[in-house]
Order: structure tokens, then C-alpha cells, then sequence
């Protein structure tokens, strides 16, 4: 019973996910009270019948008090969890007690972070969010709306299965000569001879990266790319997982074929093992869960959103995306590219970032946003004529950048036009002598003006403007040279990686010098990445944790333990350890120097229950907690790390402390101090 909605203040669902529990409730609720001879009711009317009361009473309490609710629990204990993001309010329900509140508000904000990735600025106009939302073509609405409860399910499934999406950090694959040789591959040859061509169509290829199902192989960034946000690597990763969902039935079979027929230390290991390439793939989701309708009144029921089928991708053809960029005079969110997502064999992925050659027509739209948001703020807040002015960049700066960006723009289209007309009308009232001036007046027009550049960026890169005979993306025979170069380097490694992305790393290793330590994860929160042993849970894989029920009890423990250390983490505390049955769990949270130093432990901030879910996925909680860590030490690097660990509760905690102490020392270098 788990549904989401992204609805507008007057009730029209901009888009809704739900499961096949909460389908089935809304066609049997919906269905009873259709009077006899009547067919049942249209899903998303039914939807937007269910939803009505809630939002229309929080849209009322915003109007009268200024302030809404942000969760309640129902009798029948049912969760709702509600966030106003500009104009939209987003809603997730669950029905089934399997989330709680952190969850849904999880699920909320990493849905807001997919919908900046794929529309960028135009999420901060509610008309023209409305208009990508919801087009006025049943078909393509409904080929949207799948598209995106597809990113949904896969994002679910990671976090559920995957601990660097429990974590939100990338994990890399353990084999430094293949790291360092893929790249140096990508640099030297791929990269360097995909810039080159006359066929990349001013595309320039700024970062390249391998994944094997969703662990980073190999990363390379030219040497004019910004640094890619793990919060973007991140979501780039369920984008490829969706196009390209990991074959796990097949993977297992791989993993039991490479590990049967000998004792155990065969697992520790692995062989690689020829894999049957030949296989189809299956979505891993749809192998887990498997509800078929039968009743033919719930089919009846099911509108075209539910049946359409989508066909697969074409790799050939560019996704577009929207990602942080930063310059030397600071961070620009949204800033398009191009992703080209290139399957080399099943479950291993080449993927291409291209900068587009229109891009620095993004940079200028949200430095005029900014100033127009600034404006907007301090004329809400009272302040009027050069008080209102004084915010950097200021109104007067971006005058004359503006006037030139719309004369660049030329006249020749509408929306141009329609920018020149408001921005003209702004200038008559801000600055001439007759006009009112900056006062409250000016705020509806700050809107417009906002609403207006939002528009023209729509229009540059949203809204397809290419022909065949100008091409705007890498020719496919550039693509399909690519695939084939790296096919040919990898061609050799391609059984070992797929099975060394299921083994990673493994507890035996460790075991010799942490007698009693279960699993860990340690996270180096600085660079976004991710250590810790693999967790097999299947009935056809054995593991140091067992095999079947009883790997599956302690990973279920480890996702318990992450939920728990994040409340703790949100009411300031940064070290927890807590006896739970048979088993003690640790968590320590600490900062060092760049020459591995412990620095010293300050007071962590305290955050409200609604805040934004700790993580760095939907919202990078570490970054802002470094440059909050930061501000005591001005001119110095500082790292942040993070580690949970699971010992056996038999062992005595002086012992379990000296194990933590240890491991952080070993595994991240030069982390060389004690950690306690």
C-alpha cells in the first residue's frame, strides 16, 4: 500500500506512482460505489477524487494560518507524508507499515531530485513544471508518467537491495591495475578521440565512467569538466539502471557456477566464469515482485498509463540532463548535458556526459534567476529602494547583461518576445524616474520575469529545435567506434567483473584480524564513495553470513542500523552504539585533515523532524556539514567519515572499541589515528 503524487494547490495530479496494493485498494473503493451498468471511473480520476480534501485543506491552511501539516497517521495507520516545493505540493502515502515518516520524506525529496535531472530550471516555474508534468496528449503523458514510475521503482529496488544506495555513496570496484588501466584508456584513446572528430556536433565529451551494474569501474573528467556532484552520479546511476536494469537471476547463477563443487574458501576466491550472454534480461523489480491482476473489472479499470508498453531505448539517442556545475565564481545548478548510455554487455555500462555547445546560455538564466529571486525576497520582507538593491548580484549589475542576452537572443520567436516585453515593462517601473520604483509592486513582475527566462531555457533544451540535416548529439558511428573500443579492451574481463560486482569485497579478509566483527560499511563522505563487504541473500548463493533466511535476517539488522544512525545523526550526535539481541552495532561520524589527522569534535547541528533526509542523493547533508565543520578551520582541507559496524554481542565492548580504532585506520589511508 504505497503510493506518490505531485499534485497542483487546485488538485490536478501532475503525476502519481502507486503499487499494485494501493491500485487494487483505489479500483475496489472507487468501484464500489459506481452504480450498476457503469463502468469503474478512470484511475487518475479516481486518484484525484482520493487526494481532493487533503490537498485542497492544506492549501486552506496555508492561506488562513500561513503554515500546513507535514505528516499525519490516519486510524486505519496510514501514512502521509506532504512537501511544498514552489508550486507543487508532492505527497507519499504508505498503508503497509514497511516505511515510516523518514522514508516517505526520502522518497519525496529523491523525486524532486529526478525531476531537476530531467526538466532542470523549469521545476522553478509551476506553469511550465505543470506543462512537462502533464502534456495535453493522452499518449505522450502517459509514456512520461511511466518513464518516471520506472525511475521510481528502480531507485526503490536499489535502496532495498544495494547498501551504496542505503548509504548514498558510489562504490568502486576493487582491482586498482584494471581501474588505473581503464582510466588511462578512456583518457588517452576514448575520450581524446571522441573531442577530435568532425562528427561529435560541437558536443565535447567531459566525463566518462564504466559501471558494472552499479559500481563504478573507472571515472575520468577532462581537464575543463567540473567535478561531477555524487548527488549526480548518483541519479545518473538509477537513469542507467532504468535503462539497463541489472540481470541478478543471472548474476547468481554466474556467482554459484564460479563457488560450486568446492569448499568454501572457493567463494572467498572467485574464478571467473563464463556467463551465458545469450540470456535475456528481465528487470530485477519485476522478479521480486510478481502481482498479476486476473479480475477483468480491475483490467477494465486500468487506463492507458498502466498498459502502455514502452519500447526500449535507443542508445543512440541522448538523454538530457541537468547537473551542478561549478565555476571560480561559484555553483551552477541545473547546467544541461547530454548522456549517452552505450550497454557494452549485460550489466556493464559505458556512459558519456557531453557538454552541449548552447550551455552558457544556461549559466546566464540562472544568474539572472538568482538576482530576480534575491529581489523578489528582500521585497517580501519590507525593504524597499536601495536596500532592496544591495544583494549581490544586484539588479543594476545584471541590467546591461540582460539587455545584451535578449539582443543575442534576437526577436525572431515568441518566447524571446515575450521576454522583451516583460523585461521592458521591469525597467519602465524599477527604473524610471515617473515608475514606482522598487517597491511591493514590483514583485508580481519579478515573478514574470522569473517565469519568462525559465521559458527560454525550456525552449533551449527541452524542446527538441534540431533537424536531420544539423544534427545535436555524436553521430551514432562515433557512438558505436566507442562501444567497440572499449569491448575490446574489456572484452578479456567482462566474466570476472560480473562476477567481482557481486564479490567485491569479502568478509574473510578481515576476519583474521576482527574475530567477532559481522560487516561494516565505511563511508569517506569528502568524495562520495563507499567500502563494504557484499551482502548475498539469495537461497542459490552461500556467504560468510550464511545462506538464505539468515543472510537475509542480518542485512535486514544493517538497513535497521543505517535508519537508527541517521535519527541520531539529526538530534547532533555522531557517535552511537547500542546492543541488540545477539549482535552490538557501533556508528562514529568524525573529520580529519588531509594528512590523515583526527581533528577535534565539535557540537553537530540539530536538525527538525521535517527536515530534508540526511544523505546525498535528494540533498547533500555532508557538504553543508563541511562547510559548517569548516568555518573553525579556515584554510585547511577536512575530510568526513563515517563507519557502522556489526560484532557478535558476545564480544567485550574494550574489544569491539579497539576493532573500530583499527579498521578505520586500515581502511581509508592515511587515516592513520585513532578514531576514539
Amino acid at each position: 500500500m504505497k503510493a506518490l503524487l505531485i499534485t497542483t494547490e487546485s488538485a490536478e495530479v501532475l503525476f502519481h506512482w502507486t503499487d499494485p496494493g494501493f491500485q487494487l485498494n483505489i479500483q475496489q473503493q472507487y468501484g464500489a460505489a459506481q452504480e450498476e451498468g457503469q463502468g469503474l471511473p478512470d484511475f487518475e480520476d479516481s486518484i484525484s477524487t482520493l487526494f481532493a480534501p487533503i490537498i485542497i485543506s492544506c492549501s486552506s491552511m496555508v492561506d488562513r494560518l500561513g503554515d500546513s501539516y507535514t505528516c499525519f497517521t490516519t486510524e486505519n495507520n496510514h501514512t502521509y507524508v506532504l512537501h511544498q516545493f514552489n508550486e507543487c505540493l508532492y505527497i507519499a502515502v504508505n498503508g503497509d507499515g514497511e516505511e515510516d515518516e523518514d522514508d516517505l520524506r526520502r522518497k519525496i525529496y529523491v523525486t524532486k531530485k529526478m525531476t531537476e535531472v530531467l526538466f532542470g530550471m523549469v521545476t522553478l516555474s509551476g506553469n511550465l513544471i505543470r506543462r512537462e508534468l502533464r502534456p495535453q496528449g493522452t499518449e505522450q503523458r502517459a509514456r512520461l508518467w511511466k518513464h518516471l514510475q520506472r525511475l521510481l521503482d528502480t531507485y526503490n529496488h536499489l535502496k532495498e537491495n544495494d547498501q551504496s544506495f542505503l548509504v548514498e555513496a558510489v562504490e568502486r570496484l576493487i582491482h586498482p591495475t584494471l581501474c588505473e588501466q581503464c582510466i588511462e584508456f578512456l583518457e588517452r584513446r576514448l575520450v581524446q578521440q571522441l573531442n577530435s572528430s568532425v562528427e561529435r556536433a560541437g558536443e565535447e565529451v567531459q566525463h566518462a565512467f564504466i559501471l558494472v551494474h552499479t559500481k563504478l569501474l573507472a571515472f575520468y573528467s577532462s581537464r575543463s569538466a567540473s567535478t561531477l556532484a555524487t548527488s549526480d552520479l548518483l541519479a545518473l546511476i538509477i537513469l542507467a539502471q532504468n535503462m539497463y536494469p541489472s540481470n541478478m537471476d543471472q548474476d547468481d547463477h554466474t556467482s554459484e557456477d564460479s563457488t560450486s563443487g568446492s569448499g568454501p574458501e572457493s567463494f572467498y576466491t572467485p574464478q571467473p566464469s563464463p556467463t551465458d550472454s545469450s540470456s535475456s534480461e528481465k528487470q530485477a523489480r519485476e522478479d521480486a515482485t510478481e502481482f498479476e491482476f486476473v479480475d477483468p473489472d480491475i483490467h477494465m479499470a486500468e487506463d492507458s498509463l498502466h498498459t502502455l508498453d514502452v519500447p526500449p531505448p535507443d542508445p543512440s539517442t541522448p538523454r538530457r540532463v541537468f547537473l551542478e556545475v561549478s565555476h571560480k565564481d561559484g555553483l551552477y545548478p541545473m547546467m544541461p548535458h547530454s548522456m549517452y548510455c552505450l550497454p557494452l554487455w549485460p550489466g556493464i555500462t559505458l556512459v558519456l556526459l557531453t557538454k552541449i555547445p548552447t550551455s552558457a546560455v544556461a549559466a546566464s538564466v540562472y544568474m539572472f534567476l538568482e538576482a530576480f529571486a534575491k529581489l523578489e525576497k528582500r521585497l517580501n520582507e519590507g525593504q524597499e529602494g536601495s536596500s532592496a538593491t544591495r544583494s549581490q548580484p544586484t539588479i543594476h549589475d545584471i541590467r546591461s547583461k540582460l539587455d545584451k542576452f535578449i539582443k543575442a537572443l534576437g526577436p525572431s520567436d515568441i518566447q524571446s518576445s515575450q521576454l522583451q516585453n516583460v523585461w521592458s515593462e521591469f525597467k519602465n517601473r524599477a527604473f524610471s524616474r515617473g515608475g514606482p520604483g522598487f517597491n511591493r509592486d514590483l514583485i508580481p513582475w519579478c515573478k514574470n520575469m522569473k517565469t519568462q527566462l525559465c521559458g527560454i531555457y525550456r525552449q533551449c533544451f527541452l524542446i527538441e529545435s534540431g533537424t536531420a540535416d544539423t544534427p545535436r548529439k555524436l553521430s551514432s558511428i562515433l557512438q558505436e567506434r566507442a562501444q567497440a573500443m572499449l569491448q575490446e579492451k574489456l572484452i578479456d574481463w567482462k566474466d570476472f567483473l560480473l562476477v567481482k560486482s557481486k564479490r567485491n569485497i569479502t568478509m574473510v579478509s578481515y576476519l583474521e584480524d576482527f574475530p567477532g566483527l559481522i560487516h561494516f560499511i565505511c563511508v569517506d563522505r569528502s568524495t562520495g564513495q563507499m567500502i563494504a563487504p557484499s551482502l548475498n541473500v539469495t537461497e542459490r548463493t552461500t556467504s560468510e553470513l550464511g545462506k538464505g533466511p539468515v543472510a537475509q535476517f542480518i542485512k535486514n539488522k544493517v538497513w535497521k542500523l543505517v535508519s537508527t544512525t541517521r535519527r541520531y545523526l539529526q538530534k547532533g550526535y555522531s557517535t552511537v552504539t547500542l546492543r541488540d539481541g545477539d549482535f552490538y552495532f557501533c556508528y562514529f561520524l568524525w573529520f580529519e585533515n588531509e594528512t590523515g589527522y583526527k581533528l577535534e569534535a565539535v557540537e553537530m547541528p540539530i536538525l527538525p523532524d521535517d527536515s530534508a533526509p540526511i544523505g546525498m542523493l535528494a540533498w547533500d547533508y555532508y557538504r553543508k556539514l563541511l562547510r559548517y565543520y569548516s568555518k573553525t578551520h579556515q584554510g585547511e582541507v577536512v575530510k568526513c567519515y563515517e563507519l557502522l559496524t556489526v560484532h557478535l554481542g558476545v564480544i567485550p565492548t574494550d574489544i569491539i572499541l579497539q576493532h573500530c580504532r583499527q579498521l578505520a585506520s586500515k581502511l581509508w589511508e592515511p587515516s592513520r589515528n585513532p578514531l576514539l
